[in-house]
């Protein structure tokens, strides 16, 4: 039996992630997550499956770690756990120093003590800031987050290349932007849903729509971190993953009030972006991923629009 620790266990990508790979039956996978960001609703499909059981643990606090890493014996750990309100962070920070960058801290700590040797990290365009124009790839730099999420996701990076050198962990380290489908429990598309619920005459977009990039479906990111790892070619390896083009966040409104069909008004706050740490614009090089022969099966605006219509289901 192979265990396998997957934290953030009850968010969006992690329970999409389980589905995976409960799929084969010498997987036993562990699922932790302090339930801050979500509730247990999504990961109830799972709980009459004997090869999976989930903790409620609190990751800042390595002592509710050490009890999870000595009850099993773990191969391989996906860490998944993070803020994933980058806009809540503006006024707290604490919370992505909390959350984002002492979780992986806490994580790397007992893979070194208990000797664990693999790890794959979710990381984030958003360790880029703003890049203009420029096309970015793996190698791309300098790399200055303008947002608190994205500083201690590159903080998280940081620690993983000295832990997987110093201690001989194989690591991968996966940056993707937004991540779109099933169960998403934040977002634009969530939010604009849960908008028109509240009122249904009209969708206030925050900034002025052009904000534009890419929009990845969930079940396309997991088979391209399982590609990912297949293909590393070192201790630790970088891959970008995203879709293979763009859409704008007017676009996404008009798909929302289409489907929802109500005739709701869009109006706009104005400005470039919708928050501060908002990257209006964000154009990312997956020639490397692309290379392993994977490719996304939905493009920006089929993601949007399954997902879209996926979410109307759960929560109009």
């Amino acid at each position: 039996m192979k265990y396998i620790l997957v934290t953030g266990g009850a968010g969006f990508i992690a329970s999409h992630f389980i589905e995976h790979l409960l799929q084969f039956p010498k997987n036993f996978v562990v699922a932790v997550d302090n339930l801050s960001m979500c509730d247990e609703k999504n990961i109830l499909k799972f709980t009459n499956n004997s090869n999976f059981v989930f903790h409620k643990v609190e990751l800042t606090n390595q002592h509710e770690l050490v009890q999870i890493f000595e009850q099993y014996k773990f191969t391989r750990v996906y860490h998944l756990a993070a803020n994933s309100d980058i806009s809540r962070s503006f006024t707290n920070p604490t919370i992505d120093y909390s959350n984002t960058f002492n979780t992986t801290w806490n994580i790397l700590e007992l893979l070194r003590i208990y000797d664990v040797k693999e790890f794959i990290f979710a990381s984030t365009s958003a360790i880029f800031g703003e890049v203009g124009d420029h096309i970015i790839d793996e190698s791309f730099g300098p790399i200055l987050p303008i947002s608190h999420y994205g500083a201690g996701k590159l903080a998280s990076e940081a620690f993983i290349s000295s832990f997987a050198y110093n201690y001989d962990i194989d690591s991968l380290i996966v940056r993707f932007p937004n991540v779109i489908g099933e169960y998403s429990t934040h977002g634009v598309i969530f939010d604009f849903i849960n908008k028109l619920k509240d009122n249904p005459n009209e969708l206030v977009v925050l900034g002025n729509g052009k904000q534009e990039k890419s929009y990845l479906y969930v079940k396309d990111l997991i088979s391209a971190i399982e590609y990912a790892w297949k293909f590393k070619t070192d201790k630790i390896d970088i891959f970008n993953i995203g879709g293979i083009d763009t859409i704008s966040v007017s676009e996404i409104a008009q798909i929302v009030v289409d489907n929802i069909g109500l005739g709701s008004q869009i109006s706009y706050t104005g400005g470039d972006r919708g928050w501060k740490g908002d990257v209006p614009k964000f154009s990312y090089d997956i020639k490397k991923i692309l290379g392993t022969k994977w490719t996304p099966k939905l493009n920006s605006r089929e993601a949007v629009d399954l997902t879209v219509k996926s979410l109307i289901k759960e929560i109009w």
